[in-house]
C-alpha cells in the first residue's frame, strides 16, 4: 500500500516533541493508519502492536488496572524482551475497549517516556460503551486520501512533485498536468487504489478495490447504528448518498426516501465522525471570524473522488476528457478541489465552508472560503470568462480585502476586476493542480 510520507514526517514532528501526549489517529476505514504506523515503527527499537478486536489483545487491558502491569502484560503476550531504547507502542482498533482508551491518559502522565499511538473507528461514538477520550491528555492527528502530489509520487513522477509543490511549473507543461490530474480525479486519492494504478495503470482492475471498501463502509454501518432504522437510514445513505457529492442536501427525505430531517441528520452526522463524509456549511459573512450557519442547507463532500466515480458510474464521461468542469454540472470539478483543499489539514477539526448571499431577489452562492491569518479568501471552481463569477464579485464587493480565487482548466492567470462600483480585486485563476498548494500561493499575495 501505498505510504504517505507527509504523514511520517508530522508523525516524527509528534515524537520529538518534549511536549508529546499520546496521539490519536483519526481517518476513514483504508486510508493507510495501520500501514503508516507499521512503517514509522522502523524508526525505533521495540515496536508493540496491539488489536482490540482480538479477544487476547483486548484482555491486557480488561485484566490489569496499572500502566506497568498492562505494559508487562503486553511484552509477556507477543513474546518480546524489554529492553533500552525507544518503545511504540500502538493500539489498533482502540474503541473496542473503554479501558484502553481510559488507559492512555494514564500512559501519558505514569509512562511518558512510552510512545503511545492509538487508531480506530467512530473514536468519539463508543457502541454501547459510554465513555469519552481523556480531554488535555491526548493529541489528534487526520490522515486524509492521497493528494494530487502523493499520487505523482506513487506513479513515479518525483521531478514534476516537486516543481508543484514549490509552484514553478512552466506553462508548458500545462496540459500535460491537466492531463496527469485528471488521471487523479479518475482514480482518487484512497492509497490501495493508488497502490493498485501505479502498478498497473489498469482503471478496470481497481473495480475490486472499490467494490471493497464500498462493502467495508456498508459493514461498519452495523457497528454505528444504534438502532435499526438508524442501521438503514446509514445503510440508504452510503448506497444512494454519492451522487449527491459536492450538491447542497436537505435532511428531510434525503435521496427519495421517507426518513425524517432528524433521522437522516443523525446518520450524517455520525459518518461525518468516522471521515467517511463532511457536511460543509455556508456562511453569509465575507470577513473573519468564519461563522458557518448550521441552520442553512450544507453541502455533501465525500472522503474520495474517486470512490465517488465509480459509485456514480461517472469513470467512462471523465475518462479522457480535456475538462472535467464540464461534466456533471461543475460538481466533480468542485469536489476534488474540496478534496485537495483538506488533503494537507492534519487537524481533525480543519474543515470546508462556501459563502451564501440570500438576499430578496439577489441569491448568490461562491463555492468555497479559505481562511487565512486575517481575511476570507472566495474560491470559485469554474472555467470561462470572469462574466461567469458573479457570484465571487458580489463577494468581492462586501469583502475589506481584494484577493480572490479561481480554480480552472488553464494556466495560471492573474487579472485585475474593476466592480461596478468602480472598487478592483486581484483574481488569481490557478489550474485544478495546485489546489492543495493554495496555502503557499495565497501567502505571496495576501501580504
Amino acid at each position: 500500500m501505498f505510504i504517505d510520507r507527509r504523514i511520517i514526517a508530522s508523525l516524527r514532528e509528534w515524537a520529538d516533541s518534549p511536549k508529546r501526549k499520546p496521539l490519536v489517529l483519526r481517518g476513514a476505514r483504508q486510508v493507510g493508519k495501520t500501514t503508516v504506523v507499521q512503517e514509522f515503527a522502523g524508526e525505533f527499537d521495540t515496536f508493540l502492536h496491539l488489536n482490540l478486536e482480538r479477544k487476547a489483545d483486548k484482555s491486557v487491558f480488561e485484566q490489569n488496572d496499572t500502566p506497568e502491569d498492562v505494559l508487562v502484560a503486553i511484552y509477556l503476550l507477543k513474546n518480546k524482551e524489554r529492553k533500552q531504547g525507544r518503545t511504540l507502542l500502538f493500539i489498533d482498533e482502540v474503541q473496542n475497549s473503554a479501558k484502553a482508551i481510559a488507559a492512555l491518559r494514564y500512559f501519558y502522565e505514569e509512562m511518558p517516556e512510552l510512545f503511545v499511538i492509538a487508531a480506530g473507528s467512530l473514536l468519539e461514538t463508543l457502541i454501547d460503551v459510554h465513555v469519552s477520550f481523556p480531554v488535555g491528555r491526548v493529541e489528534y492527528l487526520a490522515l486524509r486520501p492521497c493528494s494530487f502530489s502523493e499520487f505523482l509520487g506513487a506513479i513515479g513522477e518525483n521531478q514534476i512533485k516537486e516543481k508543484l509543490l514549490s509552484a514553478e511549473l512552466p506553462d508548458a507543461i500545462h496540459s500535460r498536468m491537466i492531463k496527469l490530474f485528471n488521471e487523479f480525479v479518475l482514480v482518487g486519492g484512497m492509497p490501495e487504489v493508488v497502490a493498485s494504478y501505479a502498478e498497473n495503470r489498469d482503471i478496470v482492475a481497481l473495480r475490486k478495490i472499490y467494490e471493497s471498501l464500498l462493502n467495508g463502509y456498508m459493514d461498519d454501518a452495523e457497528k454505528y447504528a444504534g438502532s435499526k432504522i438508524e442501521r438503514n437510514v446509514l445503510r440508504h445513505i452510503l448506497k444512494n448518498g454519492w451522487r449527491y457529492a459536492g450538491q447542497r442536501i436537505k435532511f428531510e427525505g434525503f435521496g427519495e426516501s421517507n426518513y425524517k430531517s432528524r433521522e437522516a441528520g443523525e446518520s450524517f452526522r455520525t459518518l461525518e465522525k468516522a471521515l467517511v463524509l463532511e457536511l460543509c456549511y455556508p456562511t453569509v459573512s465575507t470577513d473573519l471570524p468564519l461563522a458557518p450557519d448550521l441552520k442553512k442547507s450544507p453541502k455533501l463532500m465525500w472522503l474520495d473522488t474517486g470512490i465517488v466515480n465509480y459509485v456514480a458510474k461517472n469513470q467512462l464521461e471523465l475518462f479522457g476528457t480535456p475538462d472535467i468542469s464540464e461534466h456533471w454540472k461543475g460538481k466533480i470539478a468542485e469536489h476534488i478541489v474540496g478534496q485537495e483543499l483538506l488533503s494537507h489539514k492534519d487537524s481533525v477539526l480543519s474543515q470546508l465552508n462556501f459563502w451564501v448571499r440570500d438576499a430578496k431577489n439577489s441569491q448568490a452562492e461562491v463555492d468555497f472560503v479559505i481562511q487565512t491569518d486575517r481575511h476570507l479568501i472566495p474560491v470559485e471552481v469554474k472555467s470561462g470568462h470572469n462574466s461567469k463569477i458573479k457570484s465571487m464579485h458580489l463577494f468581492m464587493a462586501q469583502s475589506k480585502h481584494d484577493v480572490a480565487v479561481r480554480f480552472w482548466n488553464s494556466p495560471m492567470q492573474k487579472d485585475i476586476v474593476e466592480l461596478p462600483s468602480g472598487e478592483k480585486y486581484t483574481l488569481l485563476s490557478l489550474p485544478f493542480y495546485y489546489a492543495e498548494v493554495i496555502d503557499d500561493i495565497l501567502k505571496s499575495h495576501c501580504e
